[in-house]
């Protein structure tokens, strides 16, 4: 873990996405954050001590379904499934398919392993089977506040973690979409989906991957709010926690958690959020192959 000495920034960016707006100033006090997301490799031990079995490889409850086919219930996750041509951006059913089978072990479903890729960050994992991890470890998961100020890597107003530019000197800084998403992605890098944690640079506090390979979840219910206070430094918000359960949840009642970073997955010409400003509510009873996670502790 990395220790990251407390202090005041500005939260948030004007230039990109609403869910981002207004820019706000917070402080947080010094906190550890893990130096890389959780790997497939520390996942499996947190397993092997304990027996977890995630949300992906349970079944959903009927109880909770009343009105679903017996047969959509089964244990399964989402899997992103490129197309072979371009589509509509607008709808995101083009390239995700719900695959029974598909968890951490087998992220593509059955018949697809980690073999290889015990570096790789674990994925088809839920907010509840990363806090429980978490808990294993002795840790949490950092709030979205802990996050965007690790992640900015003591770079007050930069575009990413690393500057204002996202190639600089046409270097590779990060493991996010480069082509015409969904149907082109340019392998330059030689992955086509996630890649070893800390292959890419550190940011200015030592920390790898946080921007692209996968989103990851935080501890903060989410929430729009106008921040009626933190305008000013003097009057910073001092380590907010987002909102709580209720107001986090959609028609379908259900909760959905911050998720921060970007993923492999973002492109120029569909999802610019490979940025610490970047922010994206995801349900607490899903589970997807760009999402992971990395954990945080007190001093």
């Amino acid at each position: 873990m990395q220790r990251i000495a407390g202090g005041t920034f500005r939260m948030g960016s004007e230039r990109f996405y609403s869910e981002e707006q207004p820019t706000r100033y917070v402080s947080v006090e010094t906190f550890w954050i893990d130096v890389t997301p959780v790997s497939n490799r520390d996942f499996a031990a947190f397993v092997a001590a304990t027996g977890y079995r995630t949300l992906a490889e349970r079944a959903c409850d009927p109880s909770h379904y009343p009105d679903a086919d017996p047969a959509s219930l089964a244990a399964a996750s989402m899997v992103f499934s490129p197309p072979s041509q371009p589509v509509d951006t607008r709808d995101h059913r083009q390239w995700w398919r719900l695959v029974a089978g598909a968890d951490w072990r087998h992220p593509l479903g059955p018949g697809s392993s980690i073999d290889g890729l015990a570096a790789h960050p674990v994925v088809h994992v839920g907010w509840e089977d990363a806090a429980a991890f978490a808990a294993w470890a002795g840790k949490r998961l950092p709030t979205e506040a802990e996050w965007e100020f690790a992640a900015r890597g003591g770079l007050a107003a930069a575009e990413y973690a690393w500057g204002d530019e996202a190639a600089p000197d046409g270097r590779r800084m990060a493991n996010f979409w480069r082509g015409e998403f969904p149907h082109r992605r340019e392998q330059d890098d030689g992955f086509a989906r996630t890649s070893p944690v800390g292959f890419y640079p550190a940011n200015g506090y030592g920390l790898h991957d946080m921007i692209g390979n996968v989103w990851e979840w935080t501890a903060d219910w989410y929430a729009l709010s106008d921040y009626c206070v933190g305008t000013k430094p003097c009057c910073a918000i001092a380590d907010p926690r987002g909102a709580d359960e209720a107001g986090s949840r959609t028609a379908d009642g259900v909760g959905r958690k911050v998720v921060k970073g970007g993923s492999h997955l973002c492109a120029d010409n569909y999802c610019r959020r490979y940025r610490p400003a970047a922010r994206q509510a995801q349900a607490v009873d899903s589970t997807t192959s760009h999402i992971g996670f990395r954990c945080a502790r007190d001093p």
